[in-house]
């Protein structure tokens, strides 16, 4: 039977099933519940539509939901997110419908969505709520079919949150972003690590002495900011929450606003999942050579309009680098073409990380399909249970041990009676 697709090239497969094999040796959460599921079942015969960024951590997760029983189709989530030899693993050796090329265009990355959502999905799985906001505006006939979803990131969440507020979103979704399993490790540990990597790929600079400016300090720009002063880098933070820049100050960087920092840069990293966090004033101040990279979701935290009406010119430098000559004579870089660094220059996340989100993501669309019956058009977090049972499965197979409270112990904590 032929697995409907679109994809780069079949003949990329058999790298692409070595590279999944080698990603699932970090991933052992992720392996006890897809274990579980084969087992049981729970997503038998459920049409799902995943938009994710295809790469060999998401392949484990696919796998997963399909031994799960779900029919599943998957698309990208970034149009240069794509790890071209996995999707033709996806395809050709594990029977899962994969539309998704490294590169593609807009137009192609919305025809691809569409085409996910062609079997018309009852659970939704997203990566910044591309595939919630395509079927809200443009296949609204799909919507009553849909009985819930989940969503990945930040940035989707805020989007999710915002519908439901309007009263716009047409179903129930879990926000897997807000596991603690998830944020606190996937967003610190993985965006912390791989963004780091996507700019020494891409640029192969020296990190050490130079003024690294991180542009917002949630949990991504925390990870980020952590570990280019490992790197010894001197680390400026600039951030618009008042408690976020206190405690960047307490954790001994320097805080300034974006306007003073452009003139100090060498490397900027934007992670705030907003616009224009270095605009044309910004761009306009910056040193020549400055070196810009973004790893929020989106493409909008660098004014790329305006940095394109500076220049006179512009050329690729290296693989994942442009050039733009600006008017005045100075020269500016971008990574990924302002795209998420850590996958247009690099990997993505390492493996290990991924495994409790994506966990999150496998056990999320469980509940939501067990419970869709009793939830509103809302956004929910992941219960409670379910994100201390992946950190228990995490730490088993991480060898660590830790204490559990007695009875005597678990009823000082819950009584009044007690006091000094």
């Amino acid at each position: 039977m032929t697995v409907p697709s679109d994809i780069a090239s079949l003949a990329l497969a058999p790298e692409g099933v070595r590279r999944i094999e080698w990603a699932a040796r970090e991933m052992p959460v992720l392996k006890l519940i897809r274990e579980r599921f084969q087992r049981e079942k729970p997503l038998q015969g459920i049409r799902m539509t995943a938009c994710l960024h295809v790469t060999t951590e998401t392949a484990n997760l696919a796998i997963t939901l399909r031994d799960a029983g779900a029919d599943l189709r998957v698309c990208a989530s970034n149009p240069l997110s794509t790890q071209d030899d996995v999707a033709a693993a996806l395809v050709n050796d594990y029977g899962i419908p994969v539309f998704a090329i490294c590169g593609e265009d807009n137009e192609t990355y919305y025809r691809h969505i569409h085409q996910a959502l062609e079997h018309g999905p009852q659970l939704t799985m997203d990566d910044g709520a591309d595939v919630v906001a395509v079927l809200h505006k443009d296949r609204r006939d799909l919507l009553p079919g849909v009985v819930g979803g989940t969503e990945e990131t930040t940035t989707g969440v805020i989007r999710l949150r915002a519908m439901a507020a309007d009263g716009a979103l047409g179903y129930p979704i879990v926000a897997i972003n807000e596991a603690d399993t998830k944020h606190l490790f996937d967003n610190r540990y993985g965006t912390g690590q791989s963004t780091i990597d996507g700019i020494i790929r891409a640029t192969n600079v020296l990190l050490a002495g130079k003024n690294f400016v991180v542009a917002g300090y949630g949990w991504c720009g925390r990870g980020v900011a952590s570990r280019a002063r490992g790197m010894g880098a001197q680390v400026i933070v600039t951030e618009v929450d008042p408690v976020k820049a206190l405690e960047a100050v307490m954790d001994g960087f320097r805080v300034m606003p974006m306007a003073e920092a452009s003139k100090e840069g060498d490397i900027f990293v934007t992670l705030t999942g907003d616009c224009n966090v270095i605009d044309r004033q910004h761009l306009e101040a910056m040193k020549d050579g400055a070196i810009m990279a973004n790893s929020g979701h989106f493409d909008s935290e660098i004014n790329l309009k305006a940095l394109s009406s500076l220049s006179e010119a512009k050329k690729r430098v290296r693989d994942s680098v442009e050039e733009f000559h600006l008017q005045d004579g100075r020269k500016l870089y971008l990574l990924g073409e302002g795209r998420l660094v850590n996958l247009a220059a690099a990997e993505g996340h390492p493996a290990a990380v991924m495994d409790m989100s994506f966990a999150n993501q496998a056990l999320g669309a469980e509940w939501i399909a067990l419970n869709h019956t009793k939830l509103e058009k809302t956004v929910y977090e992941i219960p409670h249970d379910v994100d201390q049972e992946i950190a228990r499965l995490k730490l088993h197979a991480m060898g660590v041990a830790i204490d559990y409270l007695t009875e005597e112990q678990q009823r000082y904590l819950t009584s009044w009676q007690e006091g000094t």
